[in-house]
């Protein structure tokens, strides 16, 4: 899937000369944390979050730094620091030239983005312009729309599928035999040397569309003794 597929179209904006008192207000009312700030011709220029005005005079949250500190970081800091506890429009807070994606990249692209920038939203821009946003609501609506799909996968198909899922993972071991499968209830049968795989299996298999219940009935080994660690119940034995 790609940004297109999940983008929010209808974005809402602001503009560099915008009031903050009115974007706060915005804010509040739309229940969203973040705006991108687009110029009259609907090109990004920035983007204003609640990040923004959490150091603010209005609330005593303003930075104090020690006169020493002060001195050391010159006063050009210090005006910054002034400007950012009371500034009165979106350009004076704003981030400029924030991140964006375009409508072809790829969702776990954008979720790489998130977690290595933390941040919870991203525009989608053509050619500068703004065309949609995505953020993390966006990707629950998608992962939303996936655990609601329609299954009218039957038996057979359940088992092709599941086989071939464990064939492309490199953690599975190659030798678990194909489960069985009846009305959609998976059993799943053999022998593991890691109770992690156990649960990576049990996870793939409840994965596949159609699958109602999966019964674990592998065999777990240490693998250097062959000790039977965990096996289902009425199955004695030593690997």
């Amino acid at each position: 899937m790609k940004a297109a597929d999940i983008m929010t179209r209808d974005v809402i904006t602001v503009t560099p000369e915008d009031r903050i008192a009115d974007v706060v207000s915005l804010m509040l009312e739309k229940k969203i944390s973040g705006l991108p700030v687009v110029d009259a011709e609907h090109n990004l220029v920035g983007v204003v979050t609640e990040g923004d005005f959490l150091r603010r005079s209005e609330l005593g949250t303003q930075r104090e730094r020690t006169r020493w500190l002060e001195f050391v970081l010159g006063p050009a800091k210090a005006a910054a620091d002034y400007v950012e506890a009371n500034a009165r429009r979106v350009k004076d807070v704003m981030t400029p030239d924030p991140l964006t994606v375009t409508q072809y990249t790829p969702l776990a692209d954008i979720v790489a983005l998130f977690e290595k920038n933390h941040i919870k939203r991203v525009p989608v821009t053509a050619n500068g312009k703004l065309v949609g946003i995505v953020s993390r609501v966006d990707l629950l609506r998608a992962l939303a729309k996936q655990f609601s799909r329609p299954a009218l996968a039957g038996d057979q198909s359940i088992r092709d599928q599941i086989t071939d899922a464990i064939a492309r993972e490199p953690w599975a071991p190659p030798y678990i035999p194909a489960p069985d499968v009846e009305d959609g209830v998976v059993t799943l049968r053999g022998t593991i040397f890691d109770a992690t795989v156990r649960d990576a299996l049990k996870v793939l298999i409840e994965s596949v569309p159609g699958v109602r219940e999966v019964r674990d009935e592998l065999i777990l080994v240490e693998p250097l003794s062959g000790v039977v660690l965990d096996q289902p119940e009425g199955q004695s034995g030593r690997h």
